[in-house]
């Protein structure tokens, strides 16, 4: 069985996340703008506030409804050592209210050309066009909500590369023509490197996500952990006129446009026509553990690809028809190849209640059952390892990971070698899931191990030690909360041990030997192993 350890890690030596030096400013729904900003004496407008930040400064946007007609433009450039911090006050939650806009094309009611800004905590309502328009880079915008705008909720284009969309909401946009208001939208001339990660779409006029491409070619997005549903739909529950896709993964009118489009642990249902839509992207397109239920046609990626292209699905589910791939689609272990056989009771429910439920304290989705595995499903455990964190003795098939004590690895095979794996996700923010493998086998040895497991900064100080105990042969987990950290590159080490001696690494590593990343595990007769990777925190 994995060992689970969620730990809180709490730094009390390294970087913290905010500069030396840096300004904290606040806004307050009953501050003026004649004010000098401090927490007593709060501006009225968050334009204000951007008007006096520097890069590395804070801006605390209190709880309230602010009524605002004009477009909040954040177009400055920090770094990636010093970004620019526009967050909710902590336990509170301001609402950006731009129904006074008109309804027009520049009627954006945050427009970001800025780069390396970290958003967080807003709620962004009835704009004339778009919530946000991302045009910079290296953005982080995380735990929004984008809601009854004139347009798509958040879009990103004019360039926008290496942004992070993590945690956000979109729902109950739509245009005047009803086909334009996508819930997100990576389209037309975008930059490549996009990410999203733990976002819901829902009841957007046109589609959940738009990859359509125009004015660019070649562009790469991920979409990971999102869950898509009754895009198609207005507010009301009548159809739109738009397209009601699920997750469009590219198409153009101009040309034969190439989106290379990746989607891992992704969920598509009740989306009025399309649940994963290929819409005539020519790209490469990756599906890894998705799962599709109750839309029009649940998959539909049967039109050509460009040469050197590849469609690869793998580990993926369909409740029903699972709909229609290209026979040059890289297929392993999917619903609806042999063996399985899938119907309802595959599943702990089909009631869709709490998917469109308030999300945790910290952003993330929340917990669920609907389209969960249930315990005795022959789609436990049966899927193709493909590099996604998974439980028992093989991944299960679907988004969804089960836990139940049956599909967990107890008593089956340990691992035959040493392991550290790359940490997922990476980059990631605040946290991050650390696996690794101690075997059993007499090659090695067997027995338990002494286990180290260390995180440094980029100068070799130690910031958190996540393990150092005897830890048993089989697979290991940590979870590494870097809250408290800065952004930066993270090296974590392993050490293990000769077996049952009691010796091991307890000497602690030169900084110089912990930044040896990325290397392959080396097993000598003193140490037993020793590896090294890096991670990427991005706040």
């Amino acid at each position: 069985m994995p060992l689970r350890k969620y730990l809180l890690v709490i730094v009390i030596i390294g970087a913290v996340s905010l500069q030396a030096g840096a300004t904290t400013w606040y806004v307050a729904a009953g501050g003026s703008d004649a004010n000098s900003g401090t927490a007593d004496s709060a501006f009225a407008t968050i334009p204000k506030a951007v008007s006096v930040s520097t890069a590395g400064d804070t801006i605390y946007v209190r709880g309230g409804h602010y009524t605002l007609n004009t477009s909040i433009t954040l177009s400055r450039v920090g770094s990636a050592a010093s970004r620019y911090h526009l967050y909710a006050y902590p336990g509170e939650r301001p609402l950006l209210d731009f129904s006074a806009m008109a309804v027009s094309s520049s009627n954006r009611a945050i427009k970001l050309s800025g780069s390396y800004w970290h958003i967080r905590g807003f709620d962004v309502y009835k704009a004339g066009d778009n919530g946000m328009f991302i045009s910079g880079s290296y953005n982080i915008v995380e735990f929004c909500s984008f809601s009854e705008n004139a347009d798509t909720g958040l879009q990103l284009g004019n360039g926008a590369s290496n942004n992070q969309i993590i945690n956000c909401d979109s729902f109950y946009n739509a245009d005047p023509g009803q086909g334009n208001a996508d819930g997100f939208s990576p389209k037309l001339d975008v930059g490549s490197g996009n990410y999203f990660y733990g976002c819901r779409s829902w009841q957007n006029s046109d589609d959940g996500w738009d990859g359509y491409l125009r004015g660019t070619n070649g562009v790469t997005t991920t979409i990971e952990n999102c869950w898509c549903f009754n895009n198609g739909y207005l507010k009301t529950g009548l159809p739109s006129s738009g397209n009601g896709n699920g997750f469009k993964m590219g198409g153009s009118d101009t040309a034969n446009l190439e989106h290379y489009m990746t989607l891992k642990n992704c969920f598509a249902f009740d989306n009025r026509v399309k649940g994963f839509d290929q819409n005539n992207n020519r790209g490469s397109m990756t599906l890894l553990n998705c799962t599709a239920y109750r839309n029009g046609t649940n998959y539909s990626i049967s039109g050509p690809i460009d040469a050197g292209m590849v469609l690869t699905v793998k580990n993926c589910v369909a409740l029903g028809p699972y709909g229609s791939l290209g026979s040059f689609a890289v297929q392993a272990t999917n619903s609806w190849m042999s063996p399985f056989v899938v119907d309802q009771t595959d599943f702990v429910s089909i009631d869709t209640t709490g998917m469109r439920g308030p999300r945790k304290p910290d952003g993330s989705l929340p917990d669920v059952t609907f389209m969960h595995l249930a315990r005795g499903s022959d789609l436990i455990d049966a899927g193709t390892d493909v590099g996604l964190p998974f439980n028992g003795a093989a991944p299960d098939l679907g988004c969804f990971e089960s836990n139940w004590p049956d599909a967990v690895n107890d008593g089956g095979p340990v691992p035959v070698a040493f392991r550290l794996e790359q940490n997922y996700p990476n980059p990631f923010n605040p946290g991050t899931l650390i696996r690794y493998a101690i075997p059993g086998s007499m090659e090695y040895g067997g027995g338990n191990r002494e286990v180290r497991l260390v995180v440094y900064d980029v100068l070799g100080r130690e910031v958190a030690v996540l393990a150092n105990d005897s830890e048993t042969p089989g697979e290991h987990e940590v979870f590494f909360d870097g809250s408290g950290l800065a952004s930066g590159v993270y090296v974590y080490r392993l050490e293990a041990g000769s077996p049952s001696t009691g010796s091991g690494p307890r000497a602690e590593p030169s900084p110089s030997s912990s930044l040896r990343a990325s290397t392959p595990g080396k097993v000598d007769g003193s140490r037993g192993f020793v590896q090294s990777r890096k991670m990427m925190l991005m706040k």
